[in-house]
């Protein structure tokens, strides 16, 4: 090899660890995790993690959306809050069916919520959004814990049929899991949204360049309601895989999934400035902080170490990507 061609293969290299730095990281960690832990490759551990991927991928996903539109979304966590306890109420009062699908138009209209008060407030750029959907957070949880008089419902309170949300947390279709062949069809649908329609490249653009995008022709105020009643619908989602598997609802069931759903976001290449992302590497941000969180598990780590460690994660994130634009 001509010196060139070392130099050409150097700089592909250090390009690449630039780039895929913190998933490099977490592959090191798992590997290691796996030589140390033999549990880890267990048959009982992939299956654990498979329940821990359901509903986080679920606001990871409509979160992706909020990012590449610019944008930030910390309601999810109240949303998820409000639309848990709701949903297993209204199951002995609708049944199942209705409950469910009341459930994901709560959280839809949550999310449409969030926009209006965003594009009423002439609320345009991250950091205004960011404040504003604390804001509403805070709003939501206050009403989950109003709705549900700051008590806990479970399931065996519960007289009818729960069969629905029963195969939603633990069923089986063969081998594969409910909740994980729920997660494929959201993902294949979101995924032709984003690829294959109009309004999917709309919201890139206006991820981009809101005042480029609007010149052009595209209405940046449409695509800002989108973004966020896809991220609301996906946060209900979230909280109706997530109560269905532990069986319980609180009003604060939904707490720090805004941050590791932005955490997952981020490490799986979404810019957070816009413009840039996609759900498919969304979901390798999603399963990297999972087997993470799994391995730090595994090897004994301290829960308040781990949440330390995914606040690192989340600043190292943040600054690899502000480098990478420079």
């Amino acid at each position: 090899m001509s010196p060139a061609e070392k130099t050409g293969a150097l700089k592909s290299a250090a390009g690449f660890l630039r780039s895929y730095l913190l998933i490099v990281l977490i592959a090191v960690l798992v590997v290691l995790t796996a030589i140390v832990e033999p549990k880890f490759l267990s048959g009982q551990n992939m299956i654990n993690i498979m329940r821990q991927f359901g509903p986080l991928i679920m606001v990871a996903l409509g979160m992706t959306f909020v990012i590449i539109g610019g944008f930030i979304d910390l309601s999810v966590a109240g949303i998820i809050n409000l639309v848990a306890v709701v949903t297993i109420s209204l199951i002995q009062v609708l049944g199942q069916v209705p409950a469910l699908i009341v459930g994901m138009a709560l959280g839809a209209a949550c999310g449409a919520l969030n926009s209006v008060v965003i594009l009423s407030s002439g609320a345009l750029t991250q950091a205004e959004a960011l404040f504003m959907t604390f804001g509403m957070s805070t709003v939501y949880s206050a009403f989950a814990l109003l709705y549900s008089h700051g008590s806990t419902m479970h399931f065996w309170d519960i007289d009818k049929s729960k069969s629905v949300f029963e195969a939603i947390g633990a069923g089986k279709v063969g081998p594969v899991s409910v909740s994980f062949l729920i997660f494929l069809f959201f993902l294949a649908l979101l995924w032709i949204f984003q690829a294959n329609t109009t309004e999917g490249r709309s919201i890139r653009l206006t991820g981009g360049n809101k005042t480029a995008a609007e010149l052009a022709g595209i209405r940046i105020r449409r695509s800002i309601v989108v973004i966020y009643t896809i991220c609301g619908f996906m946060a209900g989602v979230g909280a109706i895989v997530l109560f269905s598997r532990i069986t319980t609802a609180a009003p604060v069931i939904g707490a720090n999934f805004e941050t590791n759903a932005i955490l997952s976001v981020v490490v799986g290449g979404t810019t957070l400035k816009g413009g840039k992302g996609s759900v498919l590497r969304t979901v390798t941000g999603v399963l990297l902080i999972i087997l993470m969180s799994n391995c730090l598990n595994l090897l004994g780590v301290s829960s308040y170490l781990q949440v330390v460690a995914k606040g690192a994660i989340l600043v190292f994130a943040i600054w690899l990507d502000n480098r990478k634009q420079a």
